[in-house]
């Protein structure tokens, strides 16, 4: 429903030959394996990595691959701990018991922004993220569990991961918009194209540009441009999702995905 009406020139084509192509987005858990509870507690700068600028492909915001069937058929009226039976308390999302301190199976009507206890919105304070999740990491991280059962350690490297995937998707301005509006039932297309011939026009000249650079300042111009018409788009998603002009948001996310993968490109090359 939320498609562009006429294929143009695919973002991978424009790139391909001026801008490196980037890698897809890969699971932050290579090998299943999960960073240390350490690595948590250190600079943010550290966690998460930084994204792989291919329109954020495969990983639908969705943490299903990851949870267990159990998990995800979770029933959302489930309010005791599998462990101990006692009933959940409090306006905290059901991810740990605090009376027998065992993990919870993951929940997936619980979602990021219920996480992070926000209100579901595009315009949130990612300051206090990082103090959320590392309070999580403190009660979830498989390194806690590693005596316990075989159930529990799973439950802890499912919650941890979705927690970290979290933090990564509400952390950035892009990945939370495509996030939000997939919550509204929107899926934003991976392979979305260039149909604005006015965008086009941009990308072509912005690729001839950078091309042309001669030196890190004029790259660092180009690139500061960049970051302003990403701040400009964000600001223009805000008023289509609140006036829920989907297919406008949808282009404001195309829009903010170049700029994004140029900005970050140019970095590369500075």
């Amino acid at each position: 429903m939320y498609k562009t009406k006429k294929l143009c020139a695919p973002l991978s084509t424009i790139f391909r030959g001026v801008l490196p192509t980037t890698r897809r987005l890969s699971p932050y858990f290579s090998n299943s394996r999960i960073p240390s509870l350490s690595s948590h507690l250190q600079s943010s700068s550290r966690v998460p990595p930084r994204y792989a600028l291919h329109f954020l492909p495969n990983s639908n915001f969705s943490f299903q691959n990851l949870c267990s069937q159990s998990a995800a058929k979770l029933d959302s009226s489930t309010k005791r701990c599998w462990n101990c039976v006692a009933d959940k308390t409090g306006t905290t999302p059901f991810l740990y018991c605090d009376s027998c301190r065992s993990i919870q199976p993951v929940d997936l009507s619980i979602d990021y922004f219920q996480i992070f206890g926000l209100e579901k919105k595009y315009e949130i304070e990612v300051d206090g993220l990082e103090g959320k999740y590392k309070d999580w990491q403190k009660k979830l991280h498989p390194d806690l569990v590693h005596s316990k059962s075989e159930k529990e350690r799973g439950y802890a490297a499912e919650q941890s991961a979705r927690v970290i995937d979290a933090y990564r998707t509400l952390s950035k301005p892009l990945s939370r918009a495509i996030y939000i509006l997939r919550l509204e039932g929107v899926d934003v297309d991976e392979e979305q194209t260039v149909s604005d011939p006015e965008l086009l026009t941009e990308i072509m000249e912005i690729r001839e540009a950078v091309e042309e650079a001669p030196d890190s300042q004029a790259l660092n111009q180009i690139q500061s441009k960049m970051e302003e018409k990403l701040e400009e788009s964000s600001n223009s998603f805000v008023n289509a999702y609140q006036s829920r002009n989907f297919d406008e948001a949808v282009a404001c996310i195309q829009r903010m995905t170049y700029y994004q993968r140029a900005s970050e490109e140019i970095l590369k090359k500075l």
